[in-house]
């Protein structure tokens, strides 16, 4: 209720603007004919007529208010230099609410100079042809009252202003937290992918490999048939427990808590290389400088990075490949390096950027980081990445560090 009440003049300017035009015709037909005055003051024709042509131009007081206002002026003035006895009929409050308009709708400068120019004007002449001495409180009320419309006028513009400025600001901070909201969404789901990437890449390849090796060997040797089926097993229930983790991130408030597992690095990286090894695929890990201690954030990408290199290594490279790891850390950041070096001049599949690649270069750029990866030269392809150790001081890629959350 109070918020319509509150927005109606808004939505009814004419019905305003002739409500207050009545008002203030009221106002002045009420002091000629019931002020304290009446006994002595004889109204005429022309000063009611004055008094209703003045308050009839208040209605255009917002379409042209300086020209209102010096209309009104006029009417004023007229009335100043004809009235008669000494009574007066107040028909400067057209003039005054006319000036309250004018200051709204001008800037502080204008407003300053119509003020200046009413109050000192029409006292003036109110003093000079005026039937009651210069010094009486007609007179002075007049140069009163139109100081005070003048002022009036200035603070309501300048609240309107203030209002406009707070609405505009929560307005655009508004649009800036849905802009934020989106793109962490859109950070987010990119992240998702590609752990989901990642984790279903690697398994799947390794659990396709061990199948393969168990259904040509299952009639001849049974015995590594069922350590392949093992291995296959092994390499499916780590899968269903990373998807499980990631999955995790989608859970709404009030389901069952996500697992607690930590994420991958570095730390378990013989665990990854075995299960390779254990597919085939020879692998050389080679520690340049011992990494210690590492971010979250870096040590899960460098971990991935490794991951989905073996990953394409064993999927593309064909026979006889082999791979080289090499990690050094430096004093600002860490080289994480995964050679083919059994493999073909060009690894199919890989050349075109898929979204493997893409997703080892995103989380190096989210860390302020590069990936290169190419074939080689002189055979099989190579991966080079370059993770600094402090975050920066803003994410030259898509944002998150990685980690997987309770």
């Amino acid at each position: 209720m109070r918020d319509r009440a509150r927005l109606w003049p808004q939505a009814h300017p004419i019905a305003l603007d002739a409500g207050l035009a009545l008002a203030v015709l009221a106002v002045i037909l009420g002091n000629m004919f019931i002020g304290p005055h009446t006994e002595r003051y004889d109204a005429s024709a022309p000063d009611i007529l004055l008094a209703v042509v003045g308050s009839a131009a208040l209605l255009l007081r917002r379409r042209s208010p300086l020209g209102v206002l010096a209309f009104t002026g006029a009417v004023t003035v007229v009335y100043l230099l004809t009235a008669t006895g000494e009574g007066r009929a107040p028909v400067a409050a057209t003039v005054v609410v006319a000036l309250f308009s004018a200051s709204t709708h001008t800037d502080r400068t204008t407003t300053f100079r119509l003020g200046l120019a009413t109050c000192l004007l029409l006292p003036a002449i109110a003093m000079l042809f005026g039937a009651r001495p210069w010094y009486s409180a007609e007179n002075i009320a007049l140069f009163a009252w139109s100081g005070m419309a003048a002022a009036a006028g200035e603070a309501t513009r300048n609240r309107r202003a203030y209002v406009a400025a707070v609405e505009e600001r929560a307005e655009r901070a508004e649009r800036t937290r849905e802009e934020e909201a989106k793109r962490r969404v859109a950070e987010e789901r990119m992240r998702i992918a590609r752990e989901l990437h990642d984790v279903v890449a690697h398994h799947i390849a390794l659990v396709n490999v061990q199948a393969g090796v168990a259904a040509h060997i299952m009639d001849s040797r049974p015995d590594q048939a069922k350590q392949a089926l093992a291995h296959v097993r092994e390499a499916s229930r780590s899968a269903l427990d990373e998807l499980r983790a990631t999955v995790g991130l989608l859970r709404q408030s009030g389901d069952p808590a996500a697992p607690m597992e930590p994420a991958p690095g570095l730390g378990v990286l013989d665990q990854l290389v075995d299960g390779f090894r254990r597919a085939g695929l020879p692998v050389e890990v080679v520690v340049e400088e011992d990494p210690g201690t590492l971010p979250a954030s870096v040590d899960l990408t460098a971990y991935r990075v490794i991951q989905e290199s073996l990953t394409n290594v064993h999927k593309h490279a064909g026979p006889g490949a082999r791979a080289e790891i090499r990690i050094a850390r430096g004093a600002a950041e860490l080289e994480v390096t995964v050679v083919d070096r059994g493999g073909s001049p060009q690894a199919p599949g890989t050349a075109g950027g898929g979204h493997g690649l893409i997703g080892m270069r995103e989380r190096a750029a989210a860390l302020g980081g590069t990936c290169e990866a190419g074939p080689r030269t002189q055979g099989g392809f190579r991966v080079h990445a370059r993770l600094p150790l402090a975050a920066p001081a803003r994410p030259a890629g898509p944002a998150g560090d990685g980690r997987i959350p309770a």
